[in-house]
């Protein structure tokens, strides 16, 4: 077994307890440094990186299973504090949107407004939200041009939501954002201006993923007046 593999091992046999870089490089029977740089070439990731990633992934299916205290799942995971754990969580596994869902085609896509209406009231008092930035999701296209639209907002994990809410993980993903000025009832023009002449003329090439809306304090909900930003997925 190579250096690098029997780091693998050691780490997923050990890393539930407090393990160092040296114990690491000592159970694979190289220098720290030889180590470090093996198994950055071997895997695109530091050592210790990998080591933080395997226990948030534990905590994540903690998670998922129902632990009712985040704090001790953050704690056993080797974090001072919740806020601590809640920014590794994110950068680890992406940005966590909860809200209600939909499936639409282009021409019931209409319906979407009625959609954030229902959602306003929740705003404010859904567990674990992240500051007051929502967000309208468009995910699950298919050939036929029917899409999953989900109104909703930042959450720091999914425990505790409403039976009637959706769940989204947008994950690592390069993104073009525009923004959109104007009454959002002009936002058909907007999105369809990006796609049939921004993006041929761009050069670059959509992306399968996900796509949104992001509504910060500058957009007004009752009116519908302010700006708000458009992200469109692309490939890097």
């Amino acid at each position: 077994m190579s250096a690098v593999g029997k780091a693998i091992w050691f780490i997923e046999t050990h890393f539930a307890g407090d393990i160092s870089l040296d114990d690491i490089a000592r159970s694979a029977g190289v220098s720290r440094y030889y180590l470090a740089r093996a198994f950055s070439l071997a895997t695109g990731r530091s050592v210790m990186g990998y080591v933080r990633g395997r226990r948030l992934t534990e905590a994540a299916r903690s998670l998922s299973n129902g632990a009712p205290d985040i704090l001790s799942v953050a704690l056993d995971t080797g974090y001072g504090s919740h806020e601590a754990f809640t920014r590794a969580f994110r950068d680890q596994f992406g940005l966590l949107i909860a809200g209600l869902g939909e499936r639409y085609t282009w021409e019931s896509s209409k319906a979407i407004p009625a959609q954030w209406q229902r959602l306003v009231p929740y705003l404010g008092t859904i567990p674990r939200q992240v500051g007051g930035t929502t967000f309208g999701v468009s995910c699950n296209g298919d050939d036929e041009g029917n899409f999953d639209y989900i109104a909703g907002t930042e959450v720091a994990d999914f425990s505790g939501l409403p039976t009637a809410f959706n769940r989204l993980r947008l994950g690592e993903q390069k993104y073009a954002v525009f923004a959109h000025r104007e009454h959002i009832s002009a936002i058909r023009r907007t999105v369809c201006t990006i796609w049939t002449k921004w993006l041929p003329d761009s050069g670059h090439e959509a992306a399968d993923a996900p796509g949104f809306e992001r509504f910060g304090e500058a957009f007004d909900f009752p009116t519908g007046t302010g700006s708000f930003e458009i992200w469109i997925p692309i490939k890097a």
